[in-house]
């Protein structure tokens, strides 16, 4: 199994690309979303999961926990605790899962996709909708088959998107620049 090589360096690179992740969750959230009450069509998320995967479980929570508190500031709405969690574990589980998905093209799309559809279980189909009926009101039997519709369509769109994304040339120039650097760094050190 692949050594975790997790160790966020919080250099000005990272951190201006955790910023531009956490801007790019939020134009995909908030702005480029279609709002059906208590379900939300978006690929926001997706933003957090690659900041997990390409720069750590501690950056991606990170991501996810600024572009939910963001968000509910700019929109005017309560902070859901729930929905912050869930926010949360976006950037969080993927990149913990990270390390399984080694070996094959075909084996890194089906570890990653697991890990996308647990994380979707875990923060939409249950934290949300949790946060929902406890802090929004909603009844939960009357919000869970439109959830519910939600997951069915949505999950599959994640899982390609984040597989598509992982996949592509992006990943390699991000972890590829963020070796370099690290290099760099000890070199001057030594």
């Amino acid at each position: 199994m692949q050594k975790n090589t997790y160790k966020t360096k919080w250099d000005t690179h990272t951190l201006v690309f955790m910023g531009l992740l956490v801007a790019m969750n939020l134009v995909l959230t908030r702005v480029a979303a279609f709002q059906l009450g208590f379900v939300r069509i978006t690929v926001g998320s997706v933003c957090t999961i690659m900041a997990g995967l390409w720069m750590g479980p501690l950056a991606g929570g990170i991501c996810g926990f600024s572009a939910d508190i963001l968000g509910c500031i700019l929109t005017g709405q309560a902070i859901n605790p729930l929905i912050t969690i869930a926010a949360i574990l976006w950037g969080v589980i993927p990149a913990l899962m990270k390390p399984l998905a080694t070996g094959k093209k075909s084996r890194k799309i089906v570890m990653l996709s697991i890990s996308v559809i647990i994380t979707y279980l875990l923060s939409s189909a249950f934290f949300t909708t949790l946060g929902l009926v406890l802090f929004n009101g909603f009844q939960l039997f009357a919000i869970l088959p439109g959830r519910m519709m939600q997951l069915a369509v949505m999950a599959p769109l994640y899982c390609v998107l984040t597989c598509c994304l992982y996949m592509s040339p992006i990943t390699g120039m991000v972890m590829n620049a963020s070796a370099k650097r690290q290099e760099k760094k000890a070199a001057r050190t030594a």
